[in-house]
Parts: structure tokens; C-alpha cells; sequence
């Protein structure tokens, strides 16, 4: 029996921890939280942070797997990148998960390989914000170079608000670095990859829907991306230019890509299976490809199945709800009997105090739903929205 070593054990990489139990693997968990939801699912526990790369490192060796993968989720890459080293098992390289969870040292990678990026500053505190105050101009983003899930992003408009927002983004990283760049319009997209032997394969492009300024919080996701062919072409062709950059050579990759005025340019990117249940539900309803296998077999030497089964429809929505206490959550039931359906979840209780929707940890639930067509799919997720009814206070 194959063991399998997964970084963290949230709600997370609960999907791939479920999945490589039904394939058969011995299955290893680190997290610094043992009540961890995926702890009980896995064989063996380990009581390691996820970015404790000298102590995911010890664990590797001593657990002794024949892969290592998280999932949707960006800093343990760095520990796993050193632990495949370590034992010679597949996987990116530390230099590639510096470069693919470090955005300061993405868009380098991005600039010295010809990626289509937007303007930037890079600066390690906000004591340098002066030195790059007059070439910058407006409006524009500011962001941490080492966080996700659109925590510490802000859209700047004019100098006045510059220095708030740039410690905004510096106190929502780890290390205070700030990215400063181009803010750019247009149609975002997030683009699903495996790459083998150094081929970057696209399984789809996926729709985005965010909140807007100033955060720009994702709300939504479809696929496959309703843009025009000849647009799809530039964004494929960018999306695999940026994973080739950033040095993966195999594995997976969530790409994400604003469609300008100047055409496709990158946004970020991440070496890893995209969040949102982008990867886990929305890929293999709509392709039929299991990314999540696919990705396990490539972290054990294995060759993946990435050919598509079958081109249909895929959409998830979030839920939308003022700030508050979470008083009541009625109509789920009902909205689930809705033909296309596939699940209707919710990650707060009743109780739960709401806040203002400033990143992807503030959302309440979400909708997900399969048909004939991406259209088709967004409008029945709408649908399923329309009939659960959230009591706020």
C-alpha cells in the first residue's frame, strides 16, 4: 500500500484526505490543530505546523511517504517543496515555492521570462513607500506579498489614501512586504492546470465573480469561461507561460488572469489545486477529470488520467448577508431538490457573529450546481440562493 503524506488537515484538503482513502492510499496528516476536521479521516496524525518546514521535514522522514500534496492552500508549499527534496520524492523545487507563494518574487519570475504582468513596486516595509511615491500612479492595488484569499488587498484611488493602505496590506502578511501595482480592469479569470513532464495541460478556464473594490473578495466562480475563443487562446497560451516560469514542471496550478484592455495579463498564480471548490467540485463536474487524483498520482510518481470525459456546465455562488449575528438558516432542504443541485453547504453556525464580506473567510455558504451549459449552471445556483432565507440580527 502507497502512503500519502497531506500538508494540513482543514476543511481544506478534507476532499483530497476523503479521496485518497477511497483510492486505496495510506494517508498521513500534519496540522498544528488536532481537532483538525480532516484528522479523523486520515491513518496517522502528526502535530506539526504546515509551515514548519524543519518540522514537516522530520515528519516526512519519519512517515516515510511515496508522495506529499496539500491542497488550496499556499504557504505549507514551501515545507512540502523542501520535504520531497529531502527524500527525492516529486514535486517543485524550494526555488519554485518561493517564486509561487512569494508574489514580490512571482512577478520577477513573470518580468524576466516575458509573462505579460502589470506594473509593480515591491517594497519589504512601509518605510519604502516614499523612495516610489512619484512613479506611482493611480488607481492601483495594494496587497501583502505573501497572503491569500484577498486578505490585506485594497484598491487605492489617490495619494491621500496610499500610506493607509499599504500598512493595511502590511499588517495582513507575515513578513510586511507589500506589492504596489497596476490596477487592472477587465474580465478575471482563473485558469486550471496540470502540468506533466514540463507540459502544462489546461483542463478549463474559469469565470470569476468578486465583490469589487475595495476588496475584491470572490463570490462566485463558472465553468467553463464564457469569453470569446479568440481570448480564451491568449489566456491559455499565458497561463501555461507563467506556470513555466515559476518552475513547475509537474503538478497542479491555479492561474488567475485579468483580461485587459492590453489583453490577458497575470495576476498571481499558485502551485497548487485552486480553492473555492474550484478544483475539488467544479473541474470534474464539467470535464469529468478527477483533479484531485490526478494530482495524488503525480505526487507518487504515478501517471495522471487528465483526459476530459465529457464538456458540460459548473457554478458555484456564495451566499451574500450583511454583518450581524446569524440568527436562522431556512429553505436549504428545499433548494437541494433542485435538479442539478450537487451541494449546498454552510462554514458558519447559528450564533456566529457576521462581519463585512473583507475576505474569503467571511462568507457563510455556498451553492454548487451542474448542467447542460455554464449559463445553465449560474442561473441554478441563482436559483438555489433565491430559496434559502438567512436570518441576520
Amino acid at each position: 500500500m502507497k502512503k500519502l503524506l497531506i500538508i494540513g488537515a482543514s476543511i481544506l484538503q478534507l476532499p483530497a484526505i476523503k479521496r485518497a482513502k477511497e483510492l486505496g492510499y495510506y494517508v498521513g496528516v500534519v496540522d498544528y490543530n488536532p481537532n483538525a476536521v480532516g484528522v479523523p479521516f486520515a491513518d496517522e496524525f502528526f502535530n506539526v505546523s504546515t509551515i514548519d518546514v524543519d518540522g514537516v521535514v522530520k515528519t516526512a522522514k519519519e512517515f516515510k511517504p511515496d508522495g506529499i500534496m496539500t491542497l488550496a492552500t499556499d504557504m505549507p508549499m514551501r515545507s512540502i517543496a523542501a520535504a520531497c527534496q529531502a527524500l527525492g520524492l516529486p514535486g517543485i523545487t524550494p526555488e519554485t515555492a518561493i517564486k509561487s507563494t512569494d508574489k514580490g518574487e512571482m512577478i520577477k519570475a513573470f518580468a524576466a521570462h516575458g509573462v505579460e504582468h502589470p506594473w509593480y513596486f515591491i517594497l519589504s516595509s512601509v518605510a519604502e513607500l516614499d523612495a516610489v511615491r512619484e512613479q506611482i500612479s493611480y488607481p492601483c492595488i495594494s496587497k501583502p506579498t505573501d497572503n491569500s484569499g484577498s486578505r490585506g488587498v485594497m484598491l487605492i484611488h489617490n495619494e491621500e489614501e496610499l500610506r493607509d493602505a499599504v500598512t493595511y496590506s502590511a499588517e495582513n502578511g507575515r513578513s510586511g512586504g507589500v506589492i504596489v501595482e497596476e490596477y487592472m480592469v477587465g474580465p478575471e479569470v482563473s485558469v486550471e492546470i496540470i502540468t506533466t513532464d514540463g507540459t502544462p495541460h489546461v483542463l478549463n478556464v474559469t469565470d470569476k465573480l468578486t465583490t469589487g473594490a475595495p476588496h475584491f473578495v470572490e463570490m462566485g466562480h463558472t465553468q467553463p469561461s464564457r469569453l470569446a475563443e479568440d481570448d480564451l487562446v491568449k489566456i491559455r497560451d499565458l497561463a501555461c507561460r507563467a506556470v513555466l516560469a515559476v518552475g513547475i514542471k509537474n503538478g497542479p496550478a491555479h492561474v488567475e488572469i485579468m483580461l485587459t484592455g492590453d489583453g490577458p495579463k497575470m495576476v498571481e498564480l499558485g502551485a497548487r489545486m485552486g480553492g473555492d471548490c474550484i478544483t475539488t467540485h467544479l473541474v470534474p463536474l464539467s470535464t469529468g477529470v478527477d483533479m484531485i487524483e490526478a494530482t495524488i498520482r503525480i505526487a507518487c510518481g504515478e501517471a495522471p488520467d487528465i483526459e476530459k470525459k465529457f464538456e458540460k456546465g459548473s457554478a458555484i455562488r456564495y451566499f451574500t448577508t450583511p454583518a450581524g449575528k446569524l440568527l436562522g438558516i431556512d429553505g436549504a432542504e428545499e433548494a437541494r431538490k433542485l435538479d442539478g443541485v450537487r451541494e449546498i453547504s454552510f462554514v458558519k453556525e447559528i450564533g456566529d457573529t457576521l462581519g463585512d464580506i473583507g475576505s474569503s473567510t467571511d462568507r457563510v455558504g455556498f451553492v454548487i450546481a451542474q448542467a447542460e451549459s455554464a449559463s445553465a449552471a449560474a442561473a441554478l445556483c441563482e436559483q438555489a440562493l433565491e430559496k434559502v432565507r438567512i436570518t441576520v440580527e
